[in-house]
């Protein structure tokens, strides 16, 4: 008896063992998967059984298991410069589209704000905009069920507009992670967050474009790497050029201030973006919602995760999009694609054969309409990754493969490798800020390009001649502008060390300046 209590004993004793170490070798391979691969093993125990409801447009099942999983945030501020009024979203976005900057307060309590997270694996991992939790002093994190956690930052990114926060909590609702490629124009989606100071809140919409770029996260990161730049006393010949990444997917699902970092799903209830930025003169909803793709999500977060900051490739050159305009101005006949103005001589374009004049038109067997086709796939991959890039070149059509190099090969050199003044000093030294000019002015004003000043500082030469805030610039230099990368590359085109602009008040008034770039 005493034999077979014994065997008991030393079985129960090994299969404890084996079930501890078996655990603990789990725990540790897990840290090692992507977040997409953790909620594969998560759905395979978990199946789910939502389906899309294109058909009988009832979003009650996506909206049940997607709701749970998007986290209320809230951030306070102990110090009066970092004070942002009552939402994040409003201070980043309300100057992009014509309010006043974040009022800046003097006060005696904390500055609070507010925005929305998800959560991407259920051991406490949440995405949401870097712009939600930069500069917090203290990250809450409140579910649906009313738990409330404290959070620490894991990674942020400006570049994106994102960052990865964590709880410490096991067993969370998770969304699951779907495919932006898969997205498709006119396809249902929902919007989850935490609006206006309310809870939880679902609104439904469709997407209306894909491949949005709108000028934001480039431009306030020019004045931002320009500003530091002055304090740092850096040198005239290399000012910081931007490395922002634009890609947005459109809605005109309902999305407020609040929204930030909130979910984009699909009727499936897959996460298919992160709500990030809406288009409004107002500061509140009128009809256009951004997200951030989450392929592009999945990528940063895994950065974050593995390396501890998000390790980017580039191709190596620089590029601005084509259309009829564009390519009357270069004298080349495709209205697509990308114009390749200067290759980096240590960049893997230089490596491969690309050169000045070649015309970018494929990426992976993808067709490039504009220039977030090729941005969002590249910053989606490591320096080391390989892209098949697709030019014409004297008509002719050819195909390289572009290993992709880090920073340490882009960030020093100057394009062409000359000692000519590059287009990103003579951009800030113009002292202003540019964003699109919409569908909308452009018909009020009758004009077929055109961007918005949307800040003039003191320093710059806007500044000096009198070209206002609020103003647009149809042309510099003889070629249309329409966003930040036409400012850039027309301004390489300066003859003498002048620069010519033509433009339209919000009067209507017409003008046309010129000025030394000196």
């Amino acid at each position: 008896m005493k034999k077979i209590g014994l065997t008991l004993l030393t079985a129960l004793i090994g299969g404890a063992v084996a079930v501890g170490g078996y655990k603990l070798l789990e725990k540790k391979q897990s840290a090692q998967l992507s977040f997409e691969e953790r909620q594969q093993l998560h759905y395979a125990s978990n199946p789910s059984s939502i389906s899309a409801s294109t058909g009988n447009l009832d979003f009650t099942q996506a909206a049940a298991a997607v709701a749970p999983a998007v986290v209320h945030i809230k951030t306070t501020y102990e110090r009066s410069s970092n004070s942002r009024g009552e939402d994040p979203f409003q201070d980043m976005f309300e100057e992009f589209f014509g309010a006043p900057r974040g009022r800046q307060r003097q006060q005696s309590q904390p500055a609070q704000a507010s925005g929305s997270g998800v959560i991407i694996s259920n051991d406490g991992y949440i995405v949401t905009n870097n712009h939600v939790v930069e500069g917090a002093d203290k990250i809450s994190v409140e579910l649906t069920n009313k738990k409330v956690y404290d959070a620490k930052i894991i990674g942020r990114d400006p570049n994106t507009d994102l960052a990865l926060i964590k709880v410490n909590a096991t067993s969370l609702p998770i969304v699951k992670l779907g495919n932006s490629d898969n997205v498709n124009i006119g396809e249902w989606v929902l919007a989850v967050g935490y609006p206006l100071g309310l809870q939880s809140t679902v609104t439904a919409g469709i997407v209306s474009a894909k491949g949005r770029a709108i000028g934001i996260l480039a431009d306030q990161q020019r004045q931002e790497l320009y500003q530091q730049w002055r304090q740092d006393g850096g040198d005239p010949n290399n000012v910081p050029a931007s490395s922002a990444v634009e890609s947005f997917i459109q809605t005109d699902a309902v999305i407020n201030k609040g929204n930030s970092g909130g979910a984009l799903v699909n009727a499936n209830g897959e996460l298919v973006g992160i709500n990030a930025a809406i288009m409004s003169q107002s500061g509140y909803y009128a009809g256009y919602g951004f997200a951030i793709p989450v392929n592009l999500v999945k990528k940063i977060a895994d950065d974050f995760v593995k390396f501890g900051s998000v390790k980017r490739g580039y191709v190596g050159v620089t590029f601005q999009e084509l259309n009829a305009e564009v390519a009357k101005g270069l004298n080349v006949t495709d209205i697509n694609g990308l114009y390749v103005n200067s290759v980096l001589p240590n960049g893997g374009g230089a490596a491969a054969g690309l050169k000045k004049g070649d015309i970018i038109t494929k990426i992976d067997g993808n067709v490039i309409y504009s220039s977030p086709d090729l941005q969002e796939r590249v910053a989606r991959l490591r320096p080391g990754d390989k892209v098949k890039l697709t030019y014409k070149r004297e008509g002719k059509e050819k195909e390289v493969t572009v290993t992709l190099k880090g920073d340490d090969a882009n960030k020093s050199e100057k394009p062409n490798g000359g000692s000519d003044r590059s287009t990103a000093e003579l951009y800030n030294k113009l002292g202003a800020g540019f964003i699109p000019a919409n569908a909308q002015i452009k018909k009020k004003f009758n004009i077929s390009s055109g961007v918005v000043v949307s800040d003039v500082r003191k320093d710059g030469l806007f500044a000096a001649y009198d070209v206002p805030k609020g103003s647009i610039i149809t042309s510099i230099n003889g070629r249309p502008v329409n966003n930040v990368d036409d400012v850039e590359s027309a301004l390489g085109s300066s003859k003498n060390e002048m620069v010519q602009i033509s433009g339209i008040t919000q009067d209507g008034v017409r003008y046309k300046s010129a000025f030394p770039l000196k």
